[in-house]
């Protein structure tokens, strides 16, 4: 259910990207004002994973999962009901307030439920909805909408709503967020205080136990957004206007790297789980910057082979598998009384900063192209790769209703 609600949860937010050209046609909006909407999406996924992982940590994750995937469908349903560029901007950003919390409670849920061995791949594992959801975005963005319309894709967006009654009925909370809320209630009987956490949750991840980590965790989660967002928030634009691409052969560009992305999902939790969180963050950034060189910087020079160039297509998704160790480093860093709200807090305050990413890329587009734009994730991918050597190794590490052992 955590990876069923990604899958949607993503497909919410990047189906947006791909209904950027028949949006702005039929009203008249500008590429800035486009630009405003998803930068104010990704600015509300920031607030929704504060305020959701703090909820989730105070009423369990199985309640809060269905809260996030109500308000993320929700949002998208209204979306195509918008009249003008203000409602749109009020629904894309109900949108991106339940995508911002989703993805801290499921990563949190699967965190806490699988053992220390193999927590790598079974994070990883929920991250492969990502591609998938940008995969789904593709095929009714890019092949439906230009049948059924833009607003229609909007609308059936509501289905996802559906797994809330699965969750309810069917779903078991969180064993150490069970614990942990069985601990709480004996030191409140007892007066004594078995954890000295804050009674506000995002204030106690700059108390002096867990700042430090946290701030390091923000600034990995940063640089990795930024990559990301370079790369996907105007990618489809890119190949449409700059390389001459159908809105077809544009979506089916992008599932060669979403394919990509699934398999670099898939199996960075093995690697991750053998070789180590640090190194795999490390090969899989390089991977990425290598294949973004390829399809923006030197493009001229390798268009002429089909081939080779959707081979750098894939290496830019593969490269992206890193997301797929934030799922186990965050869990692994902060104890069970914070850590969805530590994870939520890291994760989305680093995407809700990437409100000024499209805009940057619209502007510099302006002098350099799209092209010129995308190719700054190269930057930040290697500064993701970097800084991940600032964190201790935690494979292995097993965790407690209390702490870690």
């Amino acid at each position: 259910m955590s990876w069923a609600g990604w899958v949607f949860d993503f497909y919410d937010l990047i189906l947006f990207t791909f209904l950027l050209i028949p949006i702005s046609q039929e009203y008249g909006f500008s590429d800035l004002q486009m630009s405003y909407v998803l930068g104010s999406t990704l600015a509300a996924t920031a607030i929704g994973g504060v305020i959701f992982g703090m909820l989730s940590d105070r009423f369990g994750r199985k309640a809060v999962l269905q809260w996030t995937i109500l308000t993320y469908s929700i949002g998208t349903f209204f979306s195509g009901l918008a009249g003008n560029f203000w409602f749109l901007m009020v629904f894309r950003v109900i949108t991106g307030l339940g995508v911002g919390g989703e993805w801290a409670t499921g990563q949190t849920f699967v965190g806490e439920t699988f053992p220390a061995k193999v927590r790598g791949r079974y994070c990883a594992y929920m991250q492969t909805g990502a591609p998938l959801g940008i995969a789904l975005a593709s095929v009714v963005g890019g092949l439906l909408s230009p049948v059924i319309g833009w607003r229609v894709c909007f609308f059936i967006s509501i289905v996802p709503a559906l797994m809330v009654v699965y969750i309810r009925k069917s779903l078991p909370e969180s064993d150490l967020w069970l614990q942990r809320k069985a601990m709480q209630k004996q030191e409140a009987g007892s007066g004594e205080r078995i954890q000295p956490v804050s009674q506000n949750k995002f204030i106690a991840l700059f108390s002096r136990p867990y700042r430090k980590y946290f701030l390091l965790a923000l600034v990995l989660a940063i640089f990795d957004m930024s990559a990301y967002w370079l790369t996907y928030s105007w990618m489809p634009g890119y190949l449409h206007n700059e390389r001459s691409f159908t809105l077809t052969k544009s979506a089916l560009w992008i599932l060669v790297t979403q394919t990509g992305g699934f398999l670099g999902y898939f199996f960075f939790g093995y690697m991750a789980d053998r070789l180590g969180r640090r190194p795999a963050y490390t090969i899989y950034s390089c991977i990425m910057a290598v294949g973004l060189l390829m399809i923006t910087v030197f493009w001229d020079h390798v268009v002429m082979y089909p081939l080779i160039i959707l081979s750098f297509m894939f290496l830019v998704g593969f490269g992206t598998g890193m997301f797929g160790g934030y799922g186990s480093l965050f869990s692994e860093l902060f104890p069970t009384s914070i850590r969805s709200t530590a994870m939520g807090s890291a994760f989305n305050l680093a995407r809700g900063i990437q409100f000024f990413t499209p805009v940057a890329i619209s502007l510099i587009a302006t002098r350099y192209g799209l092209g010129g734009g995308i190719s700054l994730a190269v930057v930040f991918a290697l500064l993701t790769g970097i800084w991940v050597w600032t964190f201790p190794e935690t494979k292995g590490r097993k965790l407690y209703a209390d702490g870690f052992g």
